[in-house]
C-alpha cells in the first residue's frame, strides 16, 4: 500500500509485505474499472482478517465497501447500482463459516461479474476445499525476523521507525532471551496465538524471573478457532484425527505419525479397514488435515494436531494414549522414523496418559533416556519425567538432565527453555552442579570463552563427587575454552584438575603431553603426543583429541586421517551438536596440508551445520577457516567478508584464535595483491611480543608472511632486529615440529633477510626441502620470491624459470589472485605468452610489460611509494614509467589513467587456468 492509503493500525501487520503488495495490485486494478475476486486462505491466526481490514481502510477513500456476511447478498446488478459509478469492495470475511447455500451463493456471484466489472469480491476463509477454482492467496507462517519484530512490538519495548521497523531489534526491554525464544518456538509462526502467548504472561516471567508455566497459556484461543472445523466431520474422521494427533507424541518433530500404527490402532477401536485404507493408504480425503508421505502421515499445519488433542474430552484423549501405548509395547516393532525399540515410545504414550505426577513413570522414563536413543528423543523423554516428577530437587535435576541432551542434539533454545525450568539459581537439585554444566557447555559454543571456562570449572567441582564423567567432560570444556580463548594457564589450570589414572593410557598420554607442551616442556610432551595419534577408541571425543595432537605435532597427514574418521564417527552415531566441530578440525588440517578446495567445503558444510544448530562460536571459528582458504584461492571478496565476520563474532567473545587465523588471512590475501606495507601491518602485531600478540598455537604460522611482508615492504633496515628475532623463533619451532612445510619455510624467511652473496643457496635450500616436502602453494610461493629476486638483480632470463614454474603451481591449486602476481613478475622479466599476457586495447598495446603494471596500480589508486614497494622497484623508476605511459596514452593525469583502465575502459583478464 501507498502511504496515502496504509491504515495505521494498532498492530502493524509484520512480515505481510508480499501480501499486501498483492493486494494492492488488487485494488489498482478495481480503480481502473477492472474488478475481480480474491480469496486469502489460511489457518486460524495467521492474520487473514487483517489483511481485508487493511484492504477495506485502503479502498474506502476511492469509493464504497460492503462487508457482506451470509445472510443474503445482493444480485450482481443491485451491486452495480450499490457502486453508483464507483469501484465497490465487497468483503467477506471468514467466509467458509457460512451455511453450504450462502457460500453457494457467493461463489455464483463472484462468476456472474465478468471483465471489466467495478465490483471486486475479497473473500477470508480457511485452506479447506469451500473456495476452490477461485484465485487464491494462501498465507504461511511469519518467518523468523517478522516473528521476532512483532514479539518486540507486543513486549513493549522497541521503539519504531514510522515504517514499522524496529530501531532496536532483538534488544527488548526486560525480556528474557531464553522466555523469548520459547515463545516464537511454541507461536511457530503464528502471530495471533503469540499474542496469546505473551500477552498471559506477567512481567516477571517475560523477564525470566519466574519460571514459565507448562504448558504455556494463551493458546485456547487459536486452538478453539482450529477445533472448529471438527465438529461438523463425521465420526470415522474425527476418531482417525485424534488417532494421528496422539501418535505423533512419541516421534520427533515433524516426523508425523506411523500409518501402520494407524491402521492397527484404527482396527482396534472398531474404524472400518475400507476407511482406514482409504485414509492411509488410498486417496480419501479428510477435508484437508491430513497429508501422506510415503508411510508417515501429517497434519496439514502443526496447529491441527494440538486442536485435536485439545478439543478432544479429557478421558477419551487418555484412553487413545493408553491404547497406543499397548500397541507399542505389544509388538516390538520400530517406527519408520524414530530410532530405537519401541519401549521409550510406549512410555512417551504413557506418559501423554498420566492425569497428574506419577514417580513410578518418571522413573522408568529417565531409566529409558539413557539408553542409545537419539539425543533429541532422550530429551524429550527426560523433560516427560521431569514434567512427572513431584519432588522438586529431583524435577530440577530430570530438567538439567533434558537439557543436557537438547544441547547435544544441536539445540540450544530448546536446552536454555528446558535449564529455565530447573528453578532459581541456588535451589536445591538432586544433580548439583549439572544445571551449571549445562549452561557452561552452551557458553562454550555460543558465548564469551572466559564465561564456558569459569562456569565449567564451577560445574566440575560440584560434579567430581557424584558424577565423574561428566566432571571430566566439564574440566576438558573448560580447557578447550582457555584454548580458543589463547589462555595457556587457564588450559593448564582445567587440565591439571583432572585425575588421569581412572582413562585409557591414549587419553593420560595426550592430557600429560598438551599440558608439558603449553607448560615449555616441547621435547617430552611432543614424545608422549605420538602416543595418541592412532587411537583404539572409535569415540568421536578421542578421534578429534588425536587430530588436535597430530596438529600440534605437525604431523599434517596424520590430522587429515584422523580428522576424516572423527568426521564419519559424527555422522554415524552423533551428536549432533559435535558436527561443526568435526568438520572445522578436518579443514583445519587440510589447510595445513595445502588442501584448500577440500578445506573450503569442508568449511563450508561446517558452517551450514553450526547455524542450524546454533553455535555461533563455531561459526566463527570456520568463517576465520573459510577466509584462509579464500586467502589462496580467492577472491579476495570473499576473504574480506569471512575475515570481518569471524573477527565481529571473536571480539566480543574473546576467541583469540579465529581472530588470530583471521587477521593472518586478511594479511596473505594483501600479500597476494602485492599489498605488502598492509600485510606486515596485520601481522607485525602477532608475531611480536606485547599484548596484541596472537594465538600460542597460531602465530608461529604467520612468521614466513610476516617477514616476507616486512621485506617487500621495505622495513627489512628499520625492523631488522624483530625479523631476524621471530626467524630465531621459528627456526625453534621448526626443529619441533613434525610439519613438512617447515623447513622451506624457514630457508624462505632467511633467504629474504640474508646478505645478497647468501641469498641464492638459502632458496636453493628451501626449494630442495620443498621437493621432499611437497605441496604446491608453499613451493610456488618460494619461486615466486627468488624470481622476483633475481629480476632485481637484472637475471631476468634466470628469473623467468621459477617464476613461471610458480604461475603453473599457482594455476594448478587455484590460487587465481598469486598466479595473477606471478604473470605480472614474469611480464615485467620479458615473457610473452597465453597464461601471462594481459588483453590489450589500441594505444595499451604500444606499453610495455613494466609500464602496463605501474598503470594498472597507479589506476587502482596507489602513491607511486606504493607502486615501487609492490613491484620491488625505486620511486624514481615508477616515476619515469609513468611519464612515459602517459605519453604513449595521450593522457595528463592519473584521474584520466583511471577512467581509462576502470570498469568503462580497456580491461585486464583473469590469468588463464591450468
Amino acid at each position: 500500500m501507498t502511504s496515502s492509503t496504509t491504515v495505521r493500525s494498532p498492530l502493524r501487520l509484520y512480515g505481510r509485505s508480499g501480501e499486501l503488495a498483492v493486494l494492492e495490485g488488487f485494488l489498482a486494478r478495481l480503480w481502473q474499472g477492472d474488478g475481480s475476486a480474491l480469496v486469502l486462505a489460511a489457518p486460524p491466526g495467521l492474520g487473514r482478517s487483517a489483511l481485508l481490514r487493511e484492504a477495506a481502510a485502503a479502498h474506502r477513500p476511492r469509493g464504497p465497501v460492503l462487508h457482506a456476511d451470509g445472510r443474503g447478498l445482493p444480485a450482481p446488478e443491485a451491486l452495480r447500482e450499490l457502486a453508483a459509478g464507483r469501484p465497490l469492495l465487497v468483503c467477506a470475511d471468514d467466509a467458509h463459516t457460512w451455511d453450504r447455500a450462502s457460500r453457494t451463493a457467493l461463489v455464483s456471484m463472484v462468476r456472474s461479474l465478468g471483465a471489466g466489472s467495478r465490483v471486486a469480491v475479497l473473500i477470508t476463509a480457511d485452506d479447506g476445499p469451500a473456495f476452490a477454482g477461485l484465485p487464491t492467496l494462501r498465507l504461511g507462517p511469519l518467518d523468523e525476523d517478522a516473528a521476532a519484530a512483532l514479539l518486540d512490538r507486543l513486549a513493549g519495548g522497541a521503539e519504531e521507525h514510522p515504517c514499522g521497523t524496529p530501531r532496536a531489534f532483538g534488544v527488548t526491554a526486560g525480556l528474557d532471551p531464553v522466555v523469548r525464544a520459547e515463545l516464537l518456538r511454541e507461536a511457530a509462526g503464528n502471530p495471533r496465538l503469540l499474542t496469546g502467548l505473551t500477552r498471559r504472561l506477567t512481567p516477571d516471567q517475560l523477564a525470566g524471573r519466574t519460571t514459565l508455566p507448562c504448558p504455556l497459556p494463551g493458546a485456547e484461543g487459536v486452538l478453539a478457532a482450529h477445533a472448529d472445523r471438527l465438529d461438523g466431520l463425521p465420526a470415522h474422521t474425527r476418531a482417525l484425527l485424534l488417532l494421528a494427533a496422539a501418535a505423533q507424541e512419541h516421534e520427533p518433530a515433524g516426523a508425523g505419525a506411523d500409518a501402520l500404527l494407524l491402521l492397527r490402532a484404527g482396527t482396534r477401536t472398531g474404524l472400518p479397514r475400507d476407511f482406514l485404507d482409504g485414509v492411509l493408504f488410498g486417496s480419501a480425503a479428510t477435508e484437508g488435515f491430513l497429508q501422506r508421505a510415503g508411510s508417515r502421515v501429517h497434519f496439514s499445519h502443526p496447529l491441527f494436531a494440538r486442536a485435536v488433542l485439545h478439543h478432544a474430552p479429557p478421558a477419551r484423549r487418555r484412553a487413545t494414549h493408553e491404547l497406543l501405548a499397548a500397541l507399542l509395547a505389544e509388538t516390538g516393532e520400530r517406527t519408520a522414523v524414530a530410532a530405537g525399540p519401541p519401549l521409550l515410545a510406549s512410555l512417551v504414550q504413557l506418559s501423554c496418559a498420566a492425569a497428574g505426577p506419577d514417580h513410578a513413570l518418571a522413573g522408568r522414563l529417565e531409566a529409558a533416556a539413557t539408553s542409545p536413543y537419539p539425543h533429541a528423543q532422550r530429551s524429550s523423554a527426560l523433560a516427560r519425567a521431569a514434567s512427572l516428577t513431584g519432588d522438586q530437587p529431583l524435577r530440577s535435576a530430570r530438567f538439567a538432565a533434558a537439557a543436557e541432551q537438547a544441547a547435544l542434539a544441536g539445540d540450544p533454545d530448546r536446552a536454555r527453555a528446558l535449564l529455565a525450568r530447573t528453578g532459581a539459581a541456588g535451589e536445591q537439585s538432586a544433580s548439583p552442579g549439572l544445571a551449571p554444566y549445562v549452561h557452561g557447555l552452551l557458553a562454550l559454543r555460543t558465548g564469551p570463552a572466559a564465561d564456558a571456562h569459569a562456569a565449567l570449572i564451577a560445574a566440575a567441582a560440584l560434579l567430581g563427587p557424584y558424577d565423574p564423567r561428566r566432571g571430566l567432560d566439564a574440566l576438558l570444556g573448560a580447557a578447550e575454552a582457555a584454548w580458543v580463548a589463547g589462555d595457556a594457564p587457564g588450559y593448564l589450570e582445567a587440565m591439571g584438575r583432572i585425575d588421569p589414572a581412572p582413562y585409557d593410557r591414549a587419553f593420560a598420554s595426550y592430557r600429560a603431553g598438551m599440558c608439558a607442551v603449553l607448560a615449555g616442556r616441547t621435547e617430552a610432551g611432543h614424545a608422549l603426543l605420538r602416543q595418541c595419534l592412532d587411537p583404539v577408541d572409535p569415540a568421536p571425543a578421542a578421534l578429534l583429541r588425536a587430530g588436535v595432537a597430530a596438529l600440534v605435532l605437525g604431523e599434517v597427514a596424520a590430522a587429515c586421517r584422523t580428522g576424516a574418521r572423527a568426521l564419519a564417527a559424527v555422522r554415524t552415531a552423533g551428536p549432533d551438536a559435535l558436527l561443526p566441530q568435526a568438520l572445522e578440525h578436518l579443514a583445519y588440517a587440510e589447510l595445513r596440508a595445502g588442501l584448500h578446495a577440500g578445506a573450503r567445503a569442508h568449511a563450508l558444510e561446517g558452517l551450514h551445520a553450526a547455524r542450524r544448530t546454533g553455535q555461533l562460536n563455531s561459526s566463527v571459528h570456520l568463517h576465520a577457516v573459510l577466509a584462509l582458504a579464500a586467502s589462496v584461492e580467492g577472491p579476495a571478496e570473499a576473504c574480506a567478508a569471512h575475515c570481518d565476520a569471524a573477527l565481529a563474532g571473536a571480539g566480543p567473545h574473546g576467541l583469540a584464535q579465529p581472530a588470530t587465523l583471521a587477521t593472518w588471512a586478511r594479511a596473505r590475501a594483501d600479500l597476494a595483491a602485492g599489498r605488502s606495507d598492509e600485510a606486515a601491518a596485520r601481522l607485525g602485531p602477532l608475531v611480536r611480543p606485547g599484548p596484541r600478540q596472537g594465538h600460542f598455537a597460531a602465530r608461529m604460522l604467520a612468521v614466513p608472511c610476516y617477514v616476507e611482508a616486512a621485506v617487500l615492504a621495505g622495513r627489512g633496515a628499520e625492523e631488522a632486529g624483530e625479523l631476524h628475532a621471530a626467524v630465531a623463533e621459528f627456526a625453534g619451532w621448526a626443529a619441533r615440529t613434525a610439519d613438512p612445510q617447515a623447513p622451506a619455510q624457514l630457508a624462505r624467511c632467511q633467504a629474504l633477510l640474508a646478505p645478497e652473496e647468501e641469498a641464492d643457496a638459502r632458496y636453493a635450500e628451501a626449494l630442495a626441502h620443498h621437493a621432499r616436502a611437497g605441496g604446491d602453494f608453499e613451493r610456488a610461493r618460494t619461486q615466486l620470491l627468488y624470481g622476483q629476486w633475481l629480476r632485481r638483480r637484472r637475471r631476468t632470463r634466470e628469473a623467468r624459470t621459477p617464476l613461471r614454474d610458480a604461475l603453473v603451481a599457482f594455476q594448478r591449486c587455484s590460487a587465481r589472485a598469486w598466479a595473477e602476481r606471478a604473470a605480472g613478475e614474469l611480464r615485467a622479466a620479458g615473457e610473452q605468452g597465453p597464461s601471462v599476457r594481459p588483453a590489450t586495447d589500441g594505444a595499451l598495446s604500444a606499453l610495455t610489460p613494466q609500464q602496463q603494471r605501474i598503470a594498472r596500480c597507479v589506476a587502482e589508486g596507489a602513491t607511486n611509494r606504493e607502486v615501487a614497494l609492490r613491484l620491488s622497484l625505486s620511486p624514481r623508476t615508477v616515476d619515469h614509467h609513468l611519464r612515459n605511459v602517459f605519453a604513449a596514452l595521450g593522457i595528463r593525469s592519473r584521474t584520466e589513467l583511471a577512467r581509462l583502465l576502470g570498469p568503462e575502459g580497456p580491461s585486464w583478464p583473469e590469468v588463464a587456468g591450468p
